[in-house]
């Protein structure tokens, strides 16, 4: 069973900015699609953005040109860069192992999540 674990996590003011980590175990996660997932008070979890195995991602449109995420296969690890954040992007995000394929992403394993405090 893998282990995912984020950090980066935290309180900032709209407009600043924050990156997110995760980290896998295991020996294959070069062979893995991976992905950020976000879940805000009273709403559904959503898709925020992923990454295939050969770096392609994709992006929810509310996010699009201020998030970036990112994979180092050496570290076995994902990040989620985001940029000029608002009360909105307010949520605990999730680190998800799963697969699919440059377009298509499913769902697999969960980690723990961060909360992501946007607020002045």
């Amino acid at each position: 069973q893998v282990q995912l674990v984020e950090s980066g996590g935290g309180l900032v003011q709209p407009g600043g900015s924050l990156r997110l980590s995760c980290t896998a175990s295991g020996s294959i996660f070069s062979t893995y699609s991976m992905a950020w997932y976000r879940q805000a008070p009273g709403k559904q979890r959503e898709l925020v953005a992923f990454i295939s195995s050969g770096a392609f991602t994709n992006y929810a449109g509310s996010v699009k040109g201020r998030f970036t995420i990112s994979r180092d296969n050496a570290k076995n690890s994902v990040y989620l860069q985001m940029n000029d954040l608002k009360p909105e992007d307010t949520a605990v995000y999730y680190c998800n192992r799963g697969g699919g394929s440059t377009s298509t992403y499913f769902p697999g394993s969960w980690g723990q999540g961060t909360q992501v405090t946007v607020s002045s």
